[in-house]
């Protein structure tokens, strides 16, 4: 069975490098619930001084409240994405602690995906929207639309500027996975580290085909395995610890059963259980 790739978590985590140099002045609230699921937006960048300036040009257009859309590159983006990203974008606005508490002005969408939607663009086109393209990648749509917005085609973007948000794609060569690498080894900090991390792990899931060449004596091969090792331990270890958990569980509701069977009072049952499997009062309690 194919495994799903987690593209949603290495996205936060290409976000952040990419505005790295203003990690301090930016607030990050991730998977941001506008009410209850499902409106809920993928990321949302808050500026702590509206007025300061963001040095990478993806953050040229942020203000002081940013929705921040990601489309896998499983995901279609049409022009029914576009306004859904615009009414998260106004149900936020609505939903300010005090009337107006959050301008309008002070709002802007990104959506970002690895394709250039064409269908979109050319519905803006048959629709006289305003659509220029200031950065490779990055097109602003202006009025009419309510919020200054862009739609971010990481494709197209500057790899030099942009390689963390350039990895979430399936079309990756062995010279991009270097350049990762690269990056990688130039960092100190261990919140960065594992940030990189997160992305070359998604990469490596969804570049089977170039992994699996990389495997013949293969230099990078290695550095990858020992950077994923740990993360496959301890994923290891946490299904062998719900798998022990199940069969505990299991055991125990087998237990019950057959004191039931003997027609025990439910006290004597849970003076059993709490003994025979070191449970506390309230935890036994639990199982009857």
């Amino acid at each position: 069975m194919k495994t799903k790739i987690q593209w949603h978590p290495a996205f936060t985590a290409a976000m952040d490098l990419e505005l790295i140099q203003n990690r301090n002045d930016l607030i990050y609230e991730k998977e941001y619930n506008l009410n209850t699921k499902p409106l809920e937006i993928d990321l949302l960048v808050i500026k702590k001084d509206a007025a300061v300036h963001i040095s990478n040009e993806i953050g040229y257009l942020f203000k002081g409240h940013n929705i921040v859309e990601y489309k896998s590159p499983d995901d279609h983006l049409n022009i029914d994405t576009f306004y859904k990203s615009m009414a998260y974008a106004s149900l936020y606005k609505s939903y300010g602690k005090t009337v107006d508490g959050i301008k309008a002005d002070d709002i802007t969408v990104s959506i970002i995906h690895e394709a250039k939607p064409d269908g979109l663009f050319r519905y803006f086109e048959e629709h006289t929207y305003p659509v220029a393209n200031p950065y490779p990648g990055i097109y602003y749509i202006e009025d009419p639309i309510m919020f200054p917005a862009q739609i971010i085609v990481t494709r197209e973007l500057n790899e030099k500027y942009h390689k963390w948000l350039k990895a979430l794609s399936g079309h990756l060569k062995k010279e991009n996975i270097q350049e990762l690498l690269d990056s990688r080894s130039h960092m100190t900090q261990k919140a960065d580290l594992e940030l990189a991390d997160s992305i070359l792990e998604v990469c490596i899931g969804a570049n089977r085909k170039i992994i699996e060449q990389l495997k013949e004596g293969d230099n990078m091969y290695d550095v990858l395995m020992e950077i994923m090792e740990p993360k496959i331990k301890l994923r290891e270890d946490k299904l062998r610890k719900e798998i022990r958990k199940e069969i505990r569980k299991e055991n125990i509701q087998e237990t019950i059963n057959a004191l039931k069977d003997l027609n025990l009072e439910s006290t004597k049952i849970k003076s059993v259980i709490t003994k025979a499997y070191k449970l506390s009062e309230n935890e036994a309690e639990k199982y009857l």
